[in-house]
């Protein structure tokens, strides 16, 4: 197959655009895009377990726990046993994460709103359609 045909190159590329540019966004706040992940996921789920964290920021729990651990020894989380789960750690932002995710969230949000602004509702709406079909496409592997 030509490179010219192969749709991989195309959404590799719109990735690697877009992680370019948050990476130079959420930067200025001192963070990395993982960090940055991490710090939206708390923001919206107070409280939740590394391993559910890592399940919606779409990493395993391992790179989830390095990139709490990093987040932690900065003081933007703080990690407490759960009440009645002792085995299980609850994350939450500190008043200086919330600040430093603010920050970042900001300049984020504008490169987000940059590619909501390239598409009308209903393309955003069939360009969301169209990527599920290319995820469930990529998780089939045909019976092979």
């Amino acid at each position: 197959m030509p490179p010219e045909d192969r749709l991989g190159l195309d959404i590799k590329r719109a990735e690697q655009e877009l992680i370019a540019a948050k990476s130079a966004a959420v930067k200025p706040a001192g963070l990395t895009v993982p960090q940055y992940a991490a710090l939206l996921g708390l923001s919206g789920s107070p409280g939740i377990s590394a391993a559910a964290l890592a399940r919606a920021c779409l990493v395993t729990p391992q790179a989830m726990n390095v990139v709490l651990k990093n987040l932690q020894e900065r003081g933007l989380v703080e990690r407490t046993p759960h009440p009645w789960h002792g085995n299980v750690l609850e994350t939450r932002l500190t008043r200086e994460g919330s600040e430093a995710f603010t920050a970042a969230d900001e300049r984020a949000v504008a490169i987000e709103r940059r590619i909501e602004g390239e598409f009308s509702a209903a393309e955003r709406e069939l360009l969301r359609s169209l990527l599920a079909r290319a995820v469930s496409a990529i998780r089939d592997d045909g019976g092979a």
